[in-house]
């Protein structure tokens, strides 16, 4: 990792049909557009859609990394993250977030490792130690027989 402090732009770019398109080097444009709860389209990636799909990506990307440091053996992991919008003290935003974890260990593994790696990920995971909502954790652990390739059966 590079030494912090770390910077990230991004350019916003409306057009006069309600599309915006966001902008960062290298990588291609997104447009986006508000949601249907506000009188968007909802076919596109909106704002609080990238919120918490944010919370959810960097969650997954940071149990990767905290499973490898640990040596916490894992073939599978979804993260589920629902968002709860709402209004508090006049002002409109996110409250809460529940993520849905599952993560699928080889078969005899003991599960108690793959928990301790979720639960130092939910205190570790930038995106949502940048947000005032609330983050609940529901994290379910299967264990599972996987063949010669490491594929679950």
């Amino acid at each position: 990792m590079l030494s912090l402090p770390h910077r990230y732009a991004v350019t916003a770019v409306p057009t006069a049909d309600g599309e915006v398109r966001l902008a960062t080097n290298g990588v291609p444009p997104l447009p986006t557009a508000a949601p249907a709860e506000f009188d968007g389209p909802g076919d596109r990636w909106s704002p609080e859609t990238m919120l918490v799909g944010a919370v959810a990506d960097c969650f997954a990307i940071t149990f990767r990394g905290v499973a490898r440091a640990s040596q916490v053996a894992w073939t599978e992991m979804t993260c589920e993250a629902t968002g709860t919008l709402d209004r508090v003290g006049g002002v409109t935003r996110f409250t809460r977030i529940d993520l849905d974890v599952h993560v699928v260990v080889p078969d005899g593994a003991d599960e108690l490792p793959a928990l301790r790696v979720l639960d130092k990920v939910k205190r570790t995971c930038l995106i949502t130690n940048s947000l005032n909502a609330d983050v609940c954790l529901h994290a379910a652990i299967e264990a599972r027989t996987i063949d010669a390739d490491g594929c679950p059966i």
